[in-house]
């Protein structure tokens, strides 16, 4: 009887319960193909308006009859996450003919736009302005009166349901008269103030930004078959006095980097495109035949003070190998809006990270100490980070998707996009290891050469996965590599600081900063306290920009945000709190300090009496110094 009722029950239908019910989502956006679009995408784009910073698009579509699905740009590779907002988009209007269509935004996908196209139709004109920020706090400023910072993927509407490469573009740039522009595309001519360019297709215009001014100076670093050059963009003439030895280096960083990946370069040219601003949001990218990076303006003029900048252009250039030629399967996408996924960016990252540090010092952008100055201050930050004991270094690589790249309120604690810092680490731990092991015939070099060199001339993507770069790694060396990288990556055992014990340092401390990290300081403009009070001060507004979870600032009650207003009973200067610091080491007074937060003045003592403390590397003695070997410029092999 019992099993009857049972039967009857499941049997009987489920009745809904009294509350409302969801309504049907709406149809899906259509999947990428990988087939041809039939026709041509003329895009249009006018820079003019810098005064307003309005960049106007016009952009001619071929279609056929039926439904169309307009996509506007949302996930951007280099930043790995979907930054590229649709809320700076406005103005739209497509027509047929001069006749306008009315066209609906999709509910969930609020970066596609539906058209019903009639029957007949062969094209649509499109129209939209991009409306630039005109305040940091609207986002980063692209537009300024001399440099324009100009993002295909921010400029043109694509239709869905096919992959990027398959959709091809003939663009056009119109900038202000006596610019110019500098990019990685190919120009077909140039009339007036109007450059058109190569047709070519949609995934690569997407990852050839321009940069255009009023002040250009290009300098070729290297003049062979697949050319390297340095374009500056400056908001003046004389930020572009570059010396012939501050190029120099620069120049030896095409050579060492061809002789870390066995002299293959995966483009037909490649432009380094910097722009020298302090009114240009700050960038670091990087493209598969360009970067685009907007150092301090002083970046030559001041160049004893700019070595912090330096190692930005290695790493973005390295990344034409790790990043864009070889990248993670799950970080390439067909289209621009497709997600990504980021599980191997401490490959892509992380090992770039190591590799642009190194690159700098072999180069001579930076010396031997400043690189050992930035391994110190990573050391520093990751030998005990409070969010290792909840959070693994492989889930940081969600981070660009979790934390959208905005401020946080505990980074130290919350982790964020640690595998830069920390898989740099992993892969000093790996060089040094293969180094010891192999008695210095082998390192990771050679992994360098054969995972990301080769096909000399081939600048397709090709993917990897986790197995690869274990298999990668034991052709140089047998080991069990799956469990070194997993044991760093997926646990929560202690910072990776073998590689420098191997390499012959240790981490170490000072009362004095070294010139390296006061450069970083002004770059960042910054008063950094972290190893210290346990904070960062913003030098423009003396607020605490990072508080280090549970040191002395955090028990004392300080939050980001808070403002510094006295030291000691005298107004606020980094000057005071630095004497302040000193006076209270030993059995010195705790810290006092007047605050401001969330609009009410308080007192707080921070009692730390361990004086001035910043992170350096000293040599272990009586141990193989091969941290200097891996700095060491390499010669042609």
């Amino acid at each position: 009887m019992r099993f009857f009722l049972l039967a009857a029950l499941i049997a009987a239908p489920v009745l809904a319960s009294p509350g409302p019910q969801p309504a049907p989502m709406p149809p899906p956006i259509p999947v990428a193909a990988d087939t041809p679009y039939p026709g041509v995408i003329r895009l249009d784009v006018d820079a003019r308006d810098t005064t307003r910073r309005i960049v106007h698009v016009r952009e001619t579509l071929p279609v056929a009859a039926g439904p169309l699905v307009l996509l506007y740009p949302e996930w951007v590779a280099g930043a790995h996450s979907p930054i590229n907002t649709v809320d700076h988009l406005a103005g739209l209007v497509i027509s047929v003919g001069g006749k306008r269509l009315e066209w609906r935004r999709d509910a969930v996908e609020t970066h596609a736009f539906h058209v019903d196209v009639p029957a007949g139709v062969a094209s649509l004109d499109i129209r939209f302005d991009l409306l630039t920020p005109t305040d940091a706090k609207q986002g980063r400023i692209t537009i300024v009166d001399d440099i324009a910072h100009l993002q295909w993927q921010s400029l043109v509407l694509y239709p869905a349901g096919y992959f990027a490469r398959d959709i091809e573009v003939g663009a056009t740039l119109t900038l202000p008269a006596g610019w110019q522009a500098a990019t990685a595309l190919d120009v077909a001519r140039a009339a007036a103030a109007t450059t058109e360019f190569k047709r070519t297709d949609l995934e690569t215009l997407g990852d050839s930004p321009v940069m255009a001014g009023r002040y250009v100076r290009r300098i070729v670093l290297d003049t062979g078959p697949r050319p390297v050059r340095l374009d500056l963009l400056a908001e003046s003439p004389e930020q572009l006095a570059a010396t012939e030895a501050q190029l120099a280096p620069h120049a030896a960083l095409v050579v060492q980097a061809d002789r870390l990946f066995g002299g293959a370069r995966h483009f037909d040219h490649y432009d380094i495109l910097v722009g020298l601003s302090d009114t240009l949001g700050r960038i670091g990218r990087e493209h598969h035949r360009s970067t685009e990076i907007v150092l301090r303006p002083d970046y030559f003029t001041g160049w004893d003070r700019t070595a912090a900048g330096r190692s930005t252009i290695a790493h973005e250039y390295v990344h034409s190998w790790n990043g864009k030629f070889r990248r993670g399967a799950d970080s390439w996408t067909a289209d621009f809006n497709t997600p990504i996924r980021n599980s191997l960016l401490w490959v892509y990252e992380g090992q770039t990270t190591y590799w642009g540090n190194v690159l700098a010092a072999r180069s001579g952008l930076t010396t031997a100490a400043e690189a050992r100055d930035v391994l110190a201050m990573t050391a520093a930050a990751y030998a005990d980070p409070p969010g290792r004991s909840w959070k693994t270094l492989a889930d940081t690589t969600n981070d660009p998707q979790v934390a959208l790249r905005r401020p946080q309120p505990w980074a130290s604690y919350q982790r964020s996009e640690d595998y830069y810092g920390e898989g740099s680490l992993v892969w000093l731990d790996a060089d040094t290891l293969i180094r010891e092991r192999s008695g210095g015939a082998k390192s990771l070099d050679d992994f360098a050469k054969a995972f990301f060199g080769g096909d000399d001339g081939v600048w397709l993507t090709k993917t990897y996965r986790f197995e690869d770069v274990v298999a990668g790694l034991n052709a140089v060396l047998p080991y069990d590599w799956a469990t070194f990288l997993k044991t760093r990556l997926e646990t929560h055992d202690a910072a990776p600081l073998d590689g420098l014990a191997r390499g012959g340092y240790r981490l170490a401390w000072s009362s004095t900063q070294s010139d390296y990290a006061k450069g970083a300081d002004a770059v960042a403009k910054r008063t950094d306290l972290t190893w210290s009070l346990g904070f960062v001060v913003d030098t423009k507004d003396a607020t605490l920009s990072a508080v280090q979870w549970d040191g002395p600032a955090f028990k004392s009650g300080l939050t980001v945000g808070t403002q510094l207003i006295a030291v000691d009973g005298q107004p606020y200067t980094a000057e005071l709190l630095v004497a302040a610091i000193r006076a209270s080491a030993g059995r010195g007074p705790p810290v006092a300090l007047i605050v401001k937060s969330g609009g009410h003045l308080g007192t707080v003592a921070v009692d730390w009496h361990g004086g001035l403390r910043y992170p350096r590397l000293e040599r272990i003695p009586g141990t193989p110094a091969r941290l200097d070997a891996i700095f060491a410029a390499k010669g042609p092999s």
